[in-house]
This record gives C-alpha cells, sequence and structure tokens, in this order.
C-alpha cells in the first residue's frame, strides 16, 4: 500500500499493512513515482478541456475492449482469478472497537496504470477513480484523497463532508494549474464517514457506495452518469447500462467546474451493517445481485474486498478497480441504552435521596415543634420533640427534669408517659400539667396526713376525738389551738414549696 501523509511525500508500504485503530490518513493506490512518470510523459498531447465537460466526460484509456463477459460471473465452475500476489495491487486492513474494514485496489487486466486511489482516515473512508487516461487521472485521485482527508469532519456531519469534497474539487483544479498533473485531468470521488449509528456520506461521479443490511444490498449512491439519466428516464434497464457504450461518460466530476457541487447525506446503520465503497471497475464488471452474494458470503471485510475484486477481475477487469468494506462491529446504541438506563437509575436514586431528605427535613422540623411529657428515671420529664428514632437518630431531647415522682402518679398517668409520653402544646403547658400533678400528688399526701390523724385519735387512750383540720375553735370563733399548753404541732413545708404532712397531737390533761 501506499501510504501518504499530509505532509510527506508518497512512499511504498506492503501489502496487507494493517492500520492502527487511532484515526490514520492512508491514500493508497498511486506509486511514489507517479507524479515523475506524469512529467516524463509530457511530450504526449494532452486532451482538450472539452473533453471532460459535464456531458462528454470519457475515461476510457486508448481502445481497450470493455466487451462483458457473456458468462454469468458465478457461473458453476468458472475460474476465478486470484488477487495475492498481483502486480499493481494494493490491500489494507484494520480494526478497532466500532468498526471493522478491507480494502483492495487492483489495475486490473486492460490498464496499463491504476489512476485510482482510496483514503483510510478513520472513521472517513473514500474512493476516487481518475480520469483522462494519459491526462494523469492518479494524480488528481491522489490529490482528491489528500484534500478529503484534511478537510472532512469528526463526527458525521454531511455538509462538512460535502464541503471537504468541493474542497478537494478546488485543489485538483489549482494542482493542474501549477503543473502538479496535466491540464483536463480529474476524477470521481465518494466518500463515507461513520460515526456510532450515523454515517455521512458525501458524493459526484459514478463510484458508488452500497449497504447490506440484513442480508439485503442497497445502493446508496446515485451515479452522476450519462447513462443513469437513461435508467431514470426509464429508456434502459440498470443492467443495460452496465453494458451500454456511453456507460464512461460522467455529467459531474472533480476537476472541471469550480463551482461544482457534491451530493451529501445521511443514514442509520446498525450493528452487523456492512458498508461497500467501490470504484466504476466494480460495478461496470459485476451486477449488483453477485456484488450482494459475494458481500453475503464472505466472513471480513478484507476477504470481502479481495473477493469483490476478484470478481471484477475474473468477469474481464477492463478497468482499475478499488473496493472498500467497512463493517459496523458496535454502532453505539446498546451502549448508549445502557448508558440511558444506567443515568435513568442514578436519577432515580438522586431523586429517592432527595425526596427522603426532604421528608426527614419535614419529620424533623415537625417534631422540634412538638412537646411531650416522659419518663426521666423515676421522674417526670419535658421534651421537646416526638418519641422515638428514625434511622438510629432521636426525634426528641429532654428539656427540663423535675421533682415529680411517676411513682407518685396514678396508675394510668405513669403508664400513659411511660408508653409514648403524654402530648401537650408547648412548653408552657408542659410546666402547667406538672405543676397540676404536683398539685394533685400534695393534695393526695394531705388527704393522707389526715387520714392517718383520724386513726390516730380514734386510737387516743381520752377518747377524745381530734377535730377535724387540728385545730379547736370555741363558740366565739376563737382559736383555741394557740395555748403554748396545748402542744398542737406546727405546719412545715418541704423544699420544693409544697405543704406537707400536717399531724396534731394532743398534750395531756
Amino acid at each position: 500500500m501506499a501510504v501518504e501523509d499530509p505532509h510527506t511525500p508518497l512512499r511504498a508500504a506492503p501489502l496487507d499493512t494493517a492500520v492502527p485503530s487511532v484515526p490514520t490518513a492512508a491514500v493508497v493506490g498511486k506509486h511514489a513515482a507517479a507524479e515523475q512518470s506524469v512529467h516524463a510523459a509530457a511530450d504526449q498531447p494532452a486532451p482538450s478541456a472539452s473533453a471532460q465537460t459535464a456531458s462528454n466526460t470519457d475515461r476510457d484509456e486508448g481502445s481497450a475492449d470493455t466487451t462483458q463477459p457473456q458468462e454469468p460471473v458465478n457461473a458453476p465452475g468458472r475460474a476465478t482469478i486470484p488477487v495475492e500476489g498481483r502486480a499493481g495491487a494494493d490491500a489494507t486492513c484494520g480494526k478497532n472497537a466500532f468498526i471493522s474494514w478491507g480494502a483492495r485496489s487492483d489495475v486490473g487486466l486492460v490498464r496499463s496504470h491504476n489512476e485510482d486511489s482510496f483514503l483510510i482516515r478513520t472513521p472517513c473512508f473514500a474512493v476516487c477513480d481518475g480520469m483522462g487516461g494519459h491526462a494523469a487521472g492518479e494524480v488528481a485521485s491522489s490529490i482528491a484523497v489528500e484534500t478529503i482527508g484534511e478537510k472532512a469532519p469528526a463526527t458525521a456531519d454531511d455538509t462538512l463532508l460535502g464541503a471537504a469534497i468541493e474542497a478537494a474539487n478546488l485543489a485538483v483544479i489549482k494542482g493542474a494549474e501549477e503543473g502538479r498533473g496535466k491540464p483536463g485531468m480529474g476524477c470521481t470521488a465518494s466518500a463515507a464517514l461513520i460515526d456510532g449509528n450515523r454515517m455521512a456520506i458525501a458524493h459526484v461521479g459514478d463510484s458508488r457506495i452500497y449497504l447490506l443490511h440484513a442480508g439485503t444490498l442497497v445502493r446508496v449512491t446515485r451515479d452522476h452518469s450519462y447513462v443513469e439519466e437513461l435508467v431514470d428516464a426509464g429508456q434502459i434497464t440498470a443492467d443495460e447500462a452496465r453494458v451500454h457504450p456511453s456507460r464512461s461518460i460522467i455529467t459531474r466530476a472533480l476537476g472541471s467546474d469550480p463551482d461544482m457541487y457534491a451530493d451529501h447525506f445521511s443514514i442509520e446503520v446498525a450493528n452487523g451493517d456492512r458498508v461497500i465503497i467501490c470504484s466504476d471497475g466494480l460495478s461496470s464488471m459485476v451486477p449488483d445481485s453477485e456484488i450482494e452474494s459475494v458481500a453475503v458470503s464472505s466472513a471480513t471485510p478484507q476477504q470481502a474486498a479481495d473477493n469483490l475484486v476478484s470478481a471484477a477481475l475474473t468477469a474481464g477487469g477492463a478497468d482499475n478497480v478499488t473496493v472498500i468494506v467497512v463493517d459496523i462491529l458496535n454502532d453505539g446504541v446498546a451502549a448508549a441504552a445502557r448508558k440511558h438506563s444506567v443515568g435513568f437509575a442514578l436519577r432515580v436514586v438522586v431523586a429517592m435521596v432527595v425526596v427522603a431528605v426532604v421528608i426527614l427535613g419535614g419529620i424533623f422540623a415537625f417534631a422540634k415543634n412538638e412537646w411531650y411529657l416522659g419518663v426521666d428515671g423515676d421522674t417526670v420529664g419535658i421534651y421537646q420533640g416526638i418519641d422515638g428514632e428514625l434511622l438510629g437518630i432521636s426525634l426528641s431531647n429532654l428539656v427540663q427534669t423535675t421533682a415529680v415522682e411517676v411513682s407518685d402518679l396514678p396508675a394510668n398517668v405513669a403508664t400513659q408517659l411511660e408508653n409514648g409520653g403524654l402530648r401537650v402544646d408547648s412548653e408552657e403547658e408542659a410546666l402547667s400539667t406538672v405543676e397540676s400533678y404536683r398539685s394533685q400528688i400534695d393534695a393526695e399526701k394531705t388527704k393522707a396526713a389526715e387520714k392517718a390523724a383520724e386513726v390516730t385519735a380514734e386510737g387516743n387512750p381520752t377518747g377524745e376525738a381530734a377535730p377535724e383540720g387540728g385545730a379547736q375553735t370555741d363558740e366565739s370563733g376563737a382559736d383555741s389551738g394557740t395555748d403554748s399548753a396545748s402542744g398542737d404541732s406546727a405546719t412545715s413545708t418541704d423544699a420544693t414549696g409544697t405543704t406537707g404532712d400536717t399531724t396534731q397531737t394532743n398534750g395531756g390533761e
């Protein structure tokens, strides 16, 4: 293969050189001495510019016999022509995570030199078919693939890919003007750029791009040729076009018109699809049905390219033939779906976390405004929040400990305090409730003391009972309990300010 870097001259390379999976440029089909041979032939008369007008561009070299064989290419017992080891042939193949490819270019069985060039600069692939015979068609195709490789976009943008081919057209014209090649040189151009499940296509001339999808071959480009117009008009069939005397006349090409424009569009591709880019050296010699059969039966892209070139040679090899085959290994759709699924799952998780945080925040905010009475050891405690835990976090905190013993409370109240607490509306209400508990307890203690005093009086030997309240009052209402000799006891108050037990003892008479 001949590999051309945009900044270095063409150089020879061995056959079947693998192209690295990283984007590299490969301009194939031209020998290192291409331009030298062009200048060596300068003494030969150059065809007039009119020889490549939009309607009369003839690419036949000399009077080569291009009569098609009558026997089908795949006729039983038909001998095939091997492609390995042939002079004037180039081949290359490569692979990355998304695509694999193979390519082969052959001079054919009739022409003296190969005017085809092809480009492999992943993910861009192109075939350019030089025209003009001795008018340096090989130089035109070489300039074209150089320019397309330099100008091609990084993604499947068919507009930019079409612009790259239009830039190649101007480069071919400029090359002829500057003496790189000859006046009147030109070429076709068919380029495809594969990016995921999208393939951008740009096209000028009668080189073709096919798509093999689910075992069915579809031609995705339209020839810019005289016979194609006849087919479109219904005057001849596609099979008749292959053998028509004017089949070499193309209506649009690079190198003649500065205002030439390229057809461009994009299509979807999928895992398992096979793309075929070829010069008319294949399509003019082998019918589409046979191209489909060979493409389906070939295991690898390189095998498919080799078998298609062999079929063209076997059919007569009347023209240079170049074939690039690209297989879609991973269109990225499944990966994108998985990524979307993972992204969706992550978004769901994040949403759930946010909702949980909002809920928890709401719960804690709600708890902050709640109050209840509960048990704090042996006494009643005042709590802010809600009795319980959430995710191991307590929803309440003890605000104040009281001196009210739980054991002094009625059994039902004590049980309620021990089992979830007694909700109140505010801290003030909590304090008021505790004070109520304290008053009730004091009242009960007072009643108990009075009862105890009654029991004591009943047990007195005098048989006199102490009056209720522990004081005696005469008819005049005067308090007789103030006599110091009576021995009446005083009332005591506990440290908390509550009234303690009150007992009355009477002295002896």
